[in-house]
């Protein structure tokens, strides 16, 4: 940059060289040591019309910094303008997108859907995963659910509902064939634990660091600001307890109660009718697999899992398939326990969980970047936890775009 005196302005080289190219449109007399005799009306005639000149390119460029009156009209403008103008548009941009990506409890505009009634809740045949269709008059919330009946248009198979839930795991209605799951699995399944899951059980979690269930649920609605309003799934909801906190918020337009233990969702089914004033209308409870979810792709806005991935017997699957029916920017929150003793770095630790978690099938976490691994395979971004002794709480999303 150069200084002009005469103007008292900042001039660059570019606007140097223009200058240069306007004195040179004019012929003026070379240097030299005598003076040549130039008529003084036309020596006059080029010096106004180099004023004039100079005048127009001085305010064509620096009048909104050098005439005040001009200021009004846009304040904005500075000095140079386009360098300037340039420069603030990119540091606003900038500023925006970090203000957007630093704001994960930002809500996201779900479209609510109506509950009840014949639609089908976005539900899909665990076969082919395409869309299940009510073909019956009854409703599928929960208490209504005895009687429908939902049809898979690709593969024909028909699924029914008992009293307390609907039957959407892969091997419904099958007469011959049963199927035995891994340990932890089965033990749930039993009507005595199923019994006595919230009527102590489930109390004695509090030795392993979990705050209990009000606490958790305060937790968890931290992480799942985004998505209010949409369809959450209470996967492995177990007796419900989650269900009926999540129906009674009032936060989500549908829940979903999902488990593979009959018992279980008979539990639910009983504290759900011992509740007054329950809107069951938005209530549905499900049997189905959590390795193979009977939802359609990208359908859900959040699947809620407390105190159930280490009962899963593989994390990987379930955590897949929650990556599948989640929608763009769909939360995925989970409670489970972190074995990170002091002994986690001999060799032999890690064989002897392998082979604890092939016996009982349950799986062992170590580590907060194992779970966070977890997630990243299986296609959710934006891993936070919050860990109380074994207790840890995690979140993950599913990408926007």
């Amino acid at each position: 940059m150069y200084v002009c005196r005469s103007f008292r302005v900042l001039l660059s080289p570019r606007r140097l060289l223009g200058l240069s190219v306007v004195f040179s449109s004019y012929d003026l007399p070379p240097f030299s040591s005598h003076k040549p005799e130039i008529p003084l009306q036309l020596l006059q005639s080029k010096r106004e019309k180099l004023r004039e000149t100079m005048n127009s390119v001085i305010t064509g460029n620096f009048r909104p910094a050098f005439f005040p009156s001009q200021l009004s009209k846009n304040s904005a403008q500075f000095l140079f303008r386009p360098f300037t103008t340039l420069v603030f548009t990119r540091s606003l941009t900038a500023k925006v997108r970090a203000f957007v990506e630093t704001k994960p409890t930002a809500p996201i505009a779900v479209e609510k859907e109506e509950s009840g009634g014949g639609g089908s809740c976005g539900l899909a045949c665990p076969i082919c995963y395409n869309p299940l269709t009510v073909i019956s008059d009854s409703p599928i919330y929960v208490g209504s659910t005895v009687g429908s009946n939902l049809q898979c248009n690709t593969c024909k198979k028909t699924f029914s509902g008992t009293q307390t839930h609907l039957d959407l795991v892969a091997s419904s209605g099958s007469k011959q064939y049963d199927e035995s799951m891994p340990l932890a699995t089965e033990l749930f399944r039993t009507p005595v634990v199923s019994f006595l899951y919230e009527r102590g059980w489930r109390q004695n979690f509090v030795f392993g660091g979990f705050p209990g269930p009000e606490k958790e649920f305060d937790m968890a609605k931290n992480y799942l600001k985004r998505v209010l309003g949409g369809k959450i799934v209470d996967a492995s909801c177990g007796s419900g307890m989650f269900t009926r906190l999540f129906t009674k918020s009032g936060l989500f337009s549908q829940v979903i109660a999902l488990d593979y233990s009959e018992n279980m969702l008979r539990q639910c089914y009983e504290f759900i009718e011992q509740e007054e004033n329950f809107p069951k209308e938005k209530v549905t409870l499900v049997r189905a697999d959590i390795s193979r979810l009977p939802f359609e792709s990208s359908s859900i806005d959040a699947v809620h899992a407390g105190a159930a991935l280490h009962c899963w017997p593989s994390p990987s699957t379930a955590v897949a398939e929650i990556s599948r029916v989640l929608g763009p920017g769909g939360v995925f929150v989970a409670t489970t326990y972190i074995f990170d003793g002091p002994f986690t770095f001999l060799p032999f630790v890690n064989t002897f969980r392998q082979n604890m978690m092939g016996i009982a099938g349950s799986y062992f976490a170590v580590s907060e970047r194992e779970l966070e691994d977890l997630c990243r395979t299986c296609g959710l971004v934006g891993f936070t936890c919050m860990r109380n002794g074994p207790f840890v709480m995690i979140s993950a999303r599913k990408r926007s775009s």
